[in-house]
């Protein structure tokens, strides 16, 4: 297989980081299961990425490939407990390819159950395949847990690394989460579309398939990772160092004490879905996830030329043209929290494409939003519970990120709907150029105001005497006669003055 993962290039700084939050990656040359050499070498687990990378395309492209020989049928219970071994031996079999690298296995949890969740979202076979299988960019900025994110170039999918306990867990989650999304495919919850496991080199590396929230083609400003927390929750040295650092609660809050201002339906919307999947969350005792925003500043100018260049930056250039829409169903947040929109305030058609959710900062800046809910593969058990209990020692234990699922439900929802996002005032929500209108609309909706309403046809043909009443000893004869006038020559005049201001 050609397609081969671009090289990570990792900033090796021995500047010590200040800050207890966080591990930088520089300090140790390593973070987690994450090392990098001094030649700038990248592996894991002490495995070069690109071998990994190469095997687990290989691996995906022939337990995806195989099911579609095999007679589709509806989930059984059995189906989420299933596990497909494949051997990839370095000569080669009838099946499988020859290879450069090591004998290995790929692990396959739970193909059909999957292939019903990527069927849900309207994901075909063939195109997940030609997503996966083509070079993958890997995102530079790996978190605090050091594991691999891997991007397709269609912008579909992520392909991350995870520990083994958020496997096991994923797996025990199968069952509650297929009917979960079986029932409501609109949410913002990850979407899982295959678990998969590396074995060669007595390394087990386990890599799952998800949805990708944050576009490529649109420049984000600002980042954020939320939960709803004050304790530590500030980004450390390392990471404001960055180009395009990931900031915390407490950064937002210094950065928008005003929050972000959403139109009165988007945010009930919003606070809709949020409130759905968080009681989902919460009935899987899941606790201590994040909520994630990148904000795109609308119309901001960059050294590139401004929207329209950063909207391209990562596309070639036959695709540059325009930005096409996501196949995947339900992939966007504006299709997930599913707003209602009235007739004459409709998002526009660009907006509806990008799929940002549209708002305000207090200053009047324009922003596109993709939000999601991520890092839900935690749960509350014995070991976070003596975590929250060590904590609670140290500072008020209702500000820490590690408490009870139930109380953490109820912190994160009301630090998003009080502090992050705010309903915008009426003054604004019914200024001309709104939230979501464009002038083009806004020429529309005024447009439709000039047209005369049926049942006031018989009040123009009535005619209105007006007479003259000031004295006619210093007017002319024409000034002193009476004259008509009715409706309709008062409506001409307000549509004459109302287009002057559709034209200005």
């Amino acid at each position: 297989m050609s397609s081969i993962a671009q090289s990570v290039q990792v900033h090796i700084d021995p500047t010590e980081d200040e800050d207890a939050d966080g591990v930088d990656i520089g300090k140790k040359h390593k973070l987690g299961h994450l090392r990098v050499d001094m030649q700038g070498n990248v592996t894991f687990k002490r495995l070069p990425i690109t071998q990994l990378v190469e095997a687990l395309q290989l691996g995906i492209q022939y337990t995806v490939g195989g099911l579609q020989a095999k007679a589709a049928h509806d989930v059984l219970y059995q189906d989420f407990l299933t596990v497909e071994i494949i051997h990839f031996p370095k000569e080669g079999t009838k099946t499988t390819p020859a290879h450069h690298f090591n004998d290995f296995t790929i692990r396959s949890y739970a193909p059909v159950a999957f292939r019903h969740f990527r069927e849900l979202f309207n994901i075909k076979p063939d195109e997940f395949l030609y997503s996966i299988c083509k070079p993958l960019r890997e995102l530079k900025n790996p978190g605090a847990s050091g594991s691999l994110f891997y991007l397709t170039s269609d912008d579909e999918f992520i392909l991350k690394t995870v520990q083994k306990k958020e496997a096991e867990f994923l797996k025990c989650l199968l069952p509650g989460y297929y009917m979960n999304v079986t029932q409501n495919p609109r949410t913002l919850l990850p979407k899982f579309f295959g678990l998969y496991c590396y074995q060669g080199d007595n390394k087990n590396i386990r890599i799952t398939v998800m949805n990708n929230l944050i576009p490529s083609y649109l420049q984000m400003h600002e980042t954020y990772d939320l939960k709803g927390s004050t304790y530590r929750r500030r980004a450390n040295s390392a990471e404001r160092r960055k180009d395009s650092p990931t900031w915390k609660d407490l950064d937002f809050m210094e950065r928008h004490p005003d929050g972000l201002l959403l139109d009165v339906e988007t945010y009930n919307a919003l606070a809709k879905t949020v409130q759905r999947d968080c009681r989902v969350l919460e009935s899987f005792r899941i606790m201590d996830y994040s909520f994630l925003i990148g904000v795109h500043h609308v119309g901001a100018s960059t050294e590139s030329g401004g929207d329209r260049a950063t909207a391209n930056l990562m596309l070639t250039p036959s695709e540059q043209t325009s930005v096409q829409p996501k196949r995947m169903m339900y992939s966007t947040p504006m299709d997930t929290i599913q707003v209602e929109f009235d007739e004459h305030n409709k998002p526009d058609d660009h907006l509806v494409k990008s799929g940002g959710i549209p708002a305000r900062t207090a200053q009047g800046q324009r922003l596109l939003l993709y939000v999601g809910i991520i890092d839900i593969l935690q749960s509350y058990h014995i070991r976070k519970k003596l975590e929250h209990t060590f904590k609670s020692v140290l500072t008020d234990g209702n500000q820490i990120s590690v408490t009870n699922p139930s109380f953490y439900s109820e912190r994160f929802q009301r630090f998003l709907f009080s502090t992050v996002f705010k309903k915008a005032t009426p003054n604004l929500s019914e200024n001309p150029i709104s939230l979501r209108e464009s002038p083009v609309k806004r020429r529309s909706r005024l447009s439709k105001m000039l047209q005369t309403p049926e049942p006031d046809k018989e009040i123009i043909q009535t005619p209105t005497i007006m007479r003259n009443t000031r004295d006619g000893a210093n007017t002319s004869p024409m000034a002193r006669r009476s004259f008509e006038i009715t409706p309709f020559h008062l409506h001409q005049s307000a549509a004459r003055y109302l287009n002057l201001l559709l034209v200005e």
